[in-house]
C-alpha cells in the first residue's frame, strides 16, 4: 500500500494521531504512576499518622453511640499487643490515601491519557473531580447512613450478651463498609470510560437491566455486614441509582452520540 506524503495528511489526522507504545514501554509508565503514587499515599499516611488518635476518636464514633444506645459498656478491646499499633496504621493509611486521592488519580490519568484523542483529554479535570465526590460520597453514605444502621441491628440482635469488640475485628468491618461503598460509587467513572470507549453504550446497558439489578443485589449481598434484607436494601439503593445514571453518561460519550451531535452541529 502506497505511503500518504506528509503534505497530503489533513491537519485534523495529524492531531489524532496518538503516539505509540510497546508492551514494555507500557509496564515502565505503569510502573512510574504506581511508584509516584505509593510516594504520595506513603507522604500522606505520614501526616495522617501524627493525628491518630482523631482519626480513631471519628471511626469509633458509632459503635460508641450505638452502645450507649443499649446501656453497654463503650470499651474496645484488644488481645495482642500489636493491635493497637496496627489499627494506627490501618487509619492512617485510608486518611493518606483520602488526603493524597488527588495527585493518586492524576497519576492515573497520566497513565490513560496517551491512549485517548486530543479531543478526549479535555475531561481530565472533571474525571479527577468527580471521582473525589463519588468516593467520599459513598464513604460519606457508609459512614453516617450504612455502618450505623447495620450495627444497630447487630447490636440488638445480641443484647442480652456483653459484647467484648476487638479494634482488629472492628477496623475490618469499618474498613470493608467504607471501601466497599466508596469504590461501589465509582460506577459511573467506570461506565464514561466503557462508553467512551466504545466498549459498552446505554442501549446495551438497558437491555441487560435485568442482570444489572441481579448483579447489584449480589454486589450488596456480599458487602453488607448483615445477613438482614433491610441491610442489603441499603447497600443496593445507592447503587441502583448510580446505574441509571450511567446509562445516561453511557449515552453521553458512546461514539455513535458524539458524531450525531456533531454533525447536527454542521448541518
Amino acid at each position: 500500500m502506497p505511503e500518504v506524503a506528509p503534505e497530503l495528511v489533513s491537519p485534523d489526522v495529524e492531531q489524532e494521531r496518538m503516539p505509540s507504545m510497546s508492551f514494555l514501554e507500557h509496564l515502565e509508565e505503569l510502573r512510574k504512576r504506581i511508584f509516584h503514587a505509593l510516594i504520595a499515599v506513603g507522604a500522606g499516611m505520614g501526616v495522617c499518622f501524627i493525628y491518630r488518635e482523631r482519626l480513631f476518636g471519628l471511626m469509633q464514633r458509632p459503635i460508641i453511640e450505638t452502645l450507649h444506645r443499649y446501656n453497654l459498656p463503650d470499651h474496645l478491646v484488644y488481645l495482642t499487643p500489636v493491635d493497637p499499633f496496627n489499627l494506627y496504621l490501618k487509619i492512617s493509611a485510608l486518611g493518606g490515601l483520602f488526603l493524597t486521592s488527588p495527585y493518586v488519580l492524576y497519576q492515573v490519568w497520566l497513565f490513560i491519557s496517551p491512549g485517548l484523542y486530543r479531543k478526549e483529554k479535555k475531561y481530565a479535570v472533571p474525571f479527577m473531580v468527580s471521582t473525589i465526590l463519588l468516593f467520599s460520597a459513598g464513604g460519606y453514605f457508609a459512614y453516617r447512613i450504612v455502618y450505623p444502621a447495620a450495627l444497630d441491628f447487630l447490636i440488638r440482635f445480641g443484647r442480652q450478651f456483653t459484647p467484648m469488640i476487638t479494634i482488629h475485628e472492628y477496623t475490618d468491618l469499618f474498613l470493608t463498609v467504607t471501601l466497599g461503598l466508596g469504590l461501589v460509587f465509582e460506577m459511573p467513572i467506570l461506565v464514561f470510560f466503557l462508553a467512551l470507549m466504545g466498549v459498552i453504550s446505554a442501549g446495551w446497558m438497558w437491555r441487560n437491566i435485568r442482570y444489572a439489578v441481579l448483579g447489584i443485589f449480589i454486589v450488596a449481598g456480599a458487602l453488607a455486614p448483615t445477613p438482614d434484607i433491610s441491610s442489603m436494601i441499603i447497600f443496593a439503593s445507592p447503587m441502583l441509582v448510580l446505574y441509571a445514571i450511567s446509562i445516561g453518561i453511557a449515552w453521553f460519550v458512546h461514539p455513535t452520540q458524539r458524531k450525531a451531535r456533531e454533525a447536527r452541529k454542521k448541518a
